[in-house]
């Protein structure tokens, strides 16, 4: 069900960004459809594919994942969440492949974490005077 109410929201975004429904014509016309492409998206729900519109012409952009992007933004937080909270990486992939069904290798996860490297040392390296503490 998921799959098909984020389907249909993809066609929406098409329609909108070329400014016509299929086989309408109209003045304002940005451009033409060019049939779809799969894109499969990993979730906390399972593996889904997603028909993606081709414009000619070109590109379909939507906010709802990023180009390249194949996994859901929780997903990955909810696996740096789990190192940050002293899972190991090899744990992480296992409870990945119970619970998702899509296992994600030990270097993946680090992958995801090294984003949390400069975060981490911005908090560590905070000036402590500006703030004052009760404690």
């Amino acid at each position: 069900m998921l799959e098909s109410v984020l389907n249909q929201i993809l066609q929406a975004e098409a329609t909108e960004q070329l400014c016509a429904k299929p086989y309408e014509r109209t003045e304002e016309r940005k451009g033409y459809r060019n049939g779809t492409t799969p894109h499969k998206l990993t979730t906390r729900v399972g593996k889904l594919i997603l028909r993606v519109p081709r414009i000619r012409n070109g590109e379909f952009s939507t906010d709802m994942f990023a180009r390249y992007q194949r996994s859901e933004q929780a997903l990955i937080l909810a696996l740096m969440e789990m190192v940050i909270n002293g899972v190991s990486t090899r744990k992480v992939a296992q409870i990945t492949e119970e619970l998702c069904g899509t296992e994600f290798s030990k270097s993946t996860v680090s992958e995801f974490c090294k984003k949390l490297d400069p975060v981490v040392t911005a908090w560590n390296h905070r000036p402590l005077n500006e703030t004052s503490s009760p404690f």
